[in-house]
């Protein structure tokens, strides 16, 4: 593995959950689902519901608020035998309404550390979801002075990346991915010959949980919070 990382050009940097808040937000949201069809069914069984809607529908929604609203929309409507109320389906679509009017909260560090990476080397911001929320989030971040290129992509698998970096005419082992998930920002990265590094953020999405055997861990490093890729990088 590459621990001096001499040869970076490009950094690449998740949105969600690396540089501002995002999961909890979903957390929050299952809460408040939950309790709103506790007459139906237990908390578990609405979460595990739930969760199989939002796989199901990943293929025709894709990632984001938009999506998650929708299947709690026909998770409510299926667990209640299609009984549900009209308010209790307006409070369903005010929740999404909320997580995508949510202000932006910056993780510690990230605005110091993306403001002295910029001087050295280009970044960009490579994130998956729905292109308007994403949008709106950056612009609200007020980051984007930092960065160079902006991609919002359907997911973040091998080829996902490589037609980024093709575009970008970035060489894989000049280019440093950065990230919370090792699922998206890491493994495919790993596959391609590039470089990751991993930051964890305190709740992951059961989605984007990899198990990652010992030889691969080998491959990347985790880091504790972004600052740290300041003395990494120097």
């Amino acid at each position: 593995m590459n621990t001096t990382y001499q040869h970076i050009k490009v950094i690449g940097f998740d949105a969600d959950d690396t540089l501002w808040v995002n999961e909890t937000y979903f957390r929050d949201a299952e809460e408040e689902f939950a309790e709103l069809l506790s007459q139906f069914e237990t908390k578990n069984k609405i979460d595990q519901e739930l969760f199989k809607k939002e796989i199901e529908n990943l293929p025709t929604y894709g990632y984001g608020v938009k999506g998650f609203t929708l299947s709690m929309v026909e998770m409510a409507l299926e667990l209640s035998n299609f009984s549900i109320s009209n308010k209790t389906i307006a409070h369903i679509l005010n929740i999404g309404k909320r997580m995508l009017n949510q202000e932006v909260e910056l993780l510690p560090d990230v605005e110091n550390t993306l403001k002295k990476l910029s001087n050295k080397f280009k970044l960009i911001v490579i994130t998956k979801g729905d292109l308007l929320d994403q949008e709106r989030k950056l612009e609200k971040s007020n980051l984007l002075e930092y960065f160079h290129h902006i991609e919002v992509v359907s997911d973040k698998k091998e080829e996902n990346y490589k037609k980024v970096l093709n575009h970008l005419e970035i060489h894989p082992s000049e280019f440093l991915m950065i990230g919370n998930s090792l699922k998206s920002d890491v493994l495919p990265l790993i596959h391609i010959n590039a470089n990751a590094i991993h930051i964890p953020f305190h709740t992951t999405w059961q989605h984007e949980e990899a198990q990652v055997n010992t030889e691969m861990s080998k491959k990347y490093l985790t880091l504790k919070s972004i600052n740290e890729l300041l003395e990494l990088l120097d």
